[in-house]
């Protein structure tokens, strides 16, 4: 029997396995609604398709043939195989189900996404989660990761993106620090006078580099004493401890050791606490980890809803109003 033939007797091949699994026509068409005479006619046209018995038919019970169990447990892998099928697809139409997974850096996943994300998983039962928090560069295509938040200016060709936030490296210090040093920040060159911490993560952090005019002043921030031309500064610092953990960063400044930068997301807090203080805030330090916070997926007329309403959610969520 050739492939194309058996294409056409699919639906009497799933008869078949229907009749073998209820004991008889008649159950068998009282479950699917169909008549008993309707099922009979398929199993035959399928005993014919395929050249062999494959019930043995008595006034009482149906008895399946030797070729009729061989082909019964082909029929239901292949029944089981068309409703995996079908499950799958629903997990790409009507209601958002199933499985998604999100990579985000590890301090935006702590202190942005956390909260969105248990929000969701609130409001959205039927979908699961699996967030990957590393700050390396994943690639979403390659790993089998359905949704990637990345810190740029320029996301990569190829990929769909939604902006979810503007992400800045704020320089910071303790009250108590600068109380200390006796020696004001008022330019990007005054910080080689002070006691820097640095990521350490590679041979040129201790180079800062500062771009005047590429980022306005927060509440909060001294500016006093600022030249008002545009000018890239380049300084290398010098301190006593170099962590490249942001909230480490920060609780070490905190704690007084010096002048450090760190996301603003991670210092809003302590910002508003007053348990550090903002400097240079008319300057941009340059940083791999500031930009646009983006959310990248690959791109694709038919998203699934599962993966279409975490976006929107965190769109919602994060993104200022109106953009």
């Amino acid at each position: 029997m050739r492939t194309d033939d058996f294409l056409e007797v699919v639906h009497e091949l799933v008869a078949f396995v229907r009749v073998a699994e209820a004991g008889s026509f008649s159950a068998a068409a009282r479950r699917h609604g169909l008549t008993p005479s309707a099922v009979s006619r398929q199993v035959a046209r399928l005993e014919k398709a395929l050249g062999v018995a494959l019930l043995r038919r008595t006034t009482r019970q149906l008895h399946l043939t030797e070729a009729g169990r061989e082909v019964l447990e082909r029929g239901r892998a292949l029944v089981a195989a068309a409703q995996a099928t079908l499950r799958v697809a629903e997990g790409h139409v009507g209601g958002p189900r199933g499985l998604v997974r999100l990579s985000a850096p590890k301090a935006f996943a702590r202190h942005v996404l956390h909260e969105p994300l248990l929000a969701f998983l609130r409001a959205c039962p039927e979908v699961d989660l699996h967030l990957l928090v590393d700050d390396r560069p994943v690639d979403a295509l390659r790993e089998g990761v359905d949704l990637v938040v990345r810190m740029t200016d320029d996301p990569p060709p190829g990929m769909a993106a939604r902006a979810l936030m503007s992400v800045r490296q704020w320089v910071l210090a303790s009250p108590a620090y600068l109380a200390s040093s006796g020696r004001p920040i008022l330019r990007p060159e005054d910080l080689a006078a002070h006691r820097c911490l640095p990521l350490g993560e590679q041979a040129g952090d201790s180079l800062w580099r500062f771009t005047r005019g590429a980022g306005g002043p927060s509440p909060g921030a001294d500016v006093d004493g600022e030249d008002e031309d545009d000018a890239t500064v380049d300084v290398t610092v010098h301190g006593r401890y170099a962590v490249n953990h942001s909230e480490m960063r920060l609780a070490a400044i905190e704690a007084g050791l010096g002048v450090g930068c760190v996301p603003d997301f991670v210092a809003r807090d302590a910002l508003q606490a007053g348990r550090v203080v903002r400097l240079l805030p008319g300057w941009t330090i340059a940083s791999h980890y500031q930009g646009t916070a983006y959310l990248l997926f690959p791109a694709s007329r038919h998203l699934p809803p599962k993966l279409r309403v975490l976006i929107d959610h965190l769109v919602e969520r994060l993104a200022p109003a109106g953009t």
